[in-house]
């Protein structure tokens, strides 16, 4: 059986040239299937305030929702190492709330590591949280925490003077201790870039190529979702219309009484079926006597 994912993996993977496949998971049956497909790094990631709850951004996700749901991702993986994300406004919490933050994940969620959005800005928090145990993976580009103060989402990156704060913060991040980075939604050059100069891996999602690794959101890459499609993701399956087709075909059958059929109807077995004739002819004669 293969030996868990640990940071040290990662780190190692960017070290010999093999890329890393990182996907969400938000329950138990789908980090199960995703840890046997051989994903390296499973994230309970904030947006499932958007692909499992409605919403219309990360925002609204709290604590309490991305625990929940890293419990039961904790549970169905036994080789993918386990991120959860630290949810909007962690990072500028006291130091204390933010450790005792990161602390549940791990503690009550079982995750191994926890993501945190931003730069230069919360590196200071990515080193004490390092320095108090736990494992920290950057991310930074489009931020989707940011969405409302960067205007939407939009590309990071285009010009000369954003492209070196990005690196600047990926450079900051990497000192502050953190194991690894996403690159989110910035052209592929400065991605490619920025992962020629850190020692940790990047993981792109709309970055382009030249990443260490890749992720994508599960129902965006499955075909879970429908509406809008990402630039960068690449639906890999149409579970949508698997589902829908699956469910009205069910209808049909129950409403023209094809389901439940034979094969999934429990009959009385021939030893049962004596006792039950004779008990059903005495209920018959105390009902006709009434």
């Amino acid at each position: 059986m293969e030996s868990r994912v640990t940071v040290r993996t990662l780190i190692d993977m960017k070290k010999s040239g093999q890329k890393i496949a990182m996907m969400t998971a938000y329950d138990h049956p789908t980090a199960q299937l995703l840890d046997e497909a051989g994903l390296h790094v499973l994230l309970v990631g904030d947006s499932l305030g958007m692909v499992v709850q409605g919403g219309s951004d990360t925002v609204g996700v709290t604590l309490d929702h991305v625990v929940y749901h890293t419990r039961w991702v904790s549970r169905g993986a036994t080789h993918a190492l386990v991120v959860a994300d630290l949810p909007f406004l962690t990072a500028h919490l006291e130091r204390v709330d933010v450790l005792r933050a990161a602390g549940r994940l791990m503690q009550e969620g079982g995750a191994q590591a926890v993501k945190l959005e931003g730069g230069t800005e919360v590196a200071p928090v990515v080193r004490e949280l390092v320095q108090a145990g736990i494992p920290v993976m950057g991310h930074i580009g489009l931020t989707p925490q940011s969405v409302h103060a960067i205007g939407g989402f939009r590309v990071q990156g285009r010009t000369v003077d954003s492209a070196s704060r990005l690196l600047t913060s990926a450079m900051a991040l990497e000192e502050a201790g953190a194991f690894a980075i996403v690159l989110e939604m910035m052209p592929a050059e400065v991605a490619e870039f920025i992962t020629e100069r850190l020692s940790i891996p990047t993981i792109g999602i709309g970055a382009g190529p030249g990443c260490d690794g890749q992720v994508l959101v599960f129902h965006d890459m499955m075909g879970f979702t429908s509406g809008y499609i990402p630039r960068h993701n690449k639906r890999y399956a149409d579970l949508a219309d698997v589902i829908r087709n699956a469910a009205r075909t069910y209808v049909q059958e129950v409403a023209a009484g094809v389901f439940p059929g034979e094969p999934q109807t429990v009959r009385l077995r021939p030893n049962e079926r004596a006792a039950w004739e004779n008990w059903c002819s005495a209920q018959a004669e105390t009902e006709g006597g009434k």
